[in-house]
């Protein structure tokens, strides 16, 4: 080591052409960690190779790589909170799990759920984009605080107009607790599941990231297409018919 030490400090030409290299490392890492790496793992991964290049230069005694080793490391750190950001939130949201309402559940009367069918299916044939998320153990209360509070009937009119294009609560998800429509306008943090189409939209996104951090059960509406969509434990599926969703709700909510 000590050979390598001393070749170095004698052949200035070599030492610049290492330090460049050890740049040129670090730059393609960043690059790299920019548009491909999301996981944590090759987060440290990357983190214990910068630190061994700066480990190297510093033993070499190479200035350039010392100088902007800090630089890199603050552009590392920052990167890191961006993309760990999402999964942070996620985290957050997942331990509302824990606040649970199961001295407190109500359930849904079947004219309710007629209602939600209804709607459903109404909107679905006029190609008009829903989100209806159904409440069940978990609390969606941290949800329905910063939405519009409606705290209404259901009906399957309502639902409609809280919907069509030209309303001002059409955008956002309506939570349904019981036979009460709490609040229409909720906004959810979107999946980050990467085994998803990437043409999924982010209506069909935020329906599943709910799903994902609580035990509700959310209908979607395609905007696009008409076709509905429940979601539920971060898994999708396609409903073709009202009786068909009338199954899934009693299913999901139990008689």
């Amino acid at each position: 080591m000590e050979q390598i030490i001393q070749f170095f400090e004698d052949n200035k030409v070599a030492a610049i052409c290492l330090d460049a290299y050890f740049m040129l490392i670090i730059i393609t890492l960043i690059v790299f960690f920019i548009f491909r790496i999301r996981k944590f793992l090759s987060l440290v991964i990357i983190g214990i190779i910068i630190a061994a290049i700066r480990y190297v230069a510093e033993l070499l005694n190479l200035k350039i790589s010392n100088t902007y080793y800090s630089i890199f490391m603050l552009v590392y750190i920052f990167l890191v909170v961006a993309i760990i950001a999402p999964d942070i939130r996620k985290l957050m949201d997942s331990g509302h799990k824990a606040d649970t309402r199961a001295d407190m559940v109500i359930s849904s009367t079947e004219t309710t759920k007629e209602a939600i069918a209804d709607a459903v299916f109404n909107l679905s044939s006029m190609k008009v984009g829903a989100l209806i998320t159904i409440e069940q153990h978990n609390s969606l209360e941290q949800y329905a605080e910063r939405a519009i509070q409606l705290n209404s009937d259901i009906s399957r009119e309502l639902l409609e107009q809280i919907f069509i294009k030209d309303s001002p609560l059409h955008d956002g998800a309506v939570i349904i607790r019981g036979n009460k429509i709490v609040c229409a306008g909720a906004y959810y943090v979107l999946t980050q599941d990467d085994t998803l189409e990437k043409t999924m939209g982010s209506r069909h996104r935020a329906a599943i990231g709910i799903s994902e951090v609580t035990d509700s059960l959310t209908i979607i509406v395609s905007e696009e297409t008409g076709n509905v969509h429940v979601a539920t434990a971060g898994c999708m599926v396609a409903i073709d018919n009202k009786n068909a969703l009338l199954e899934y709700v009693n299913l999901f909510l139990g008689k």
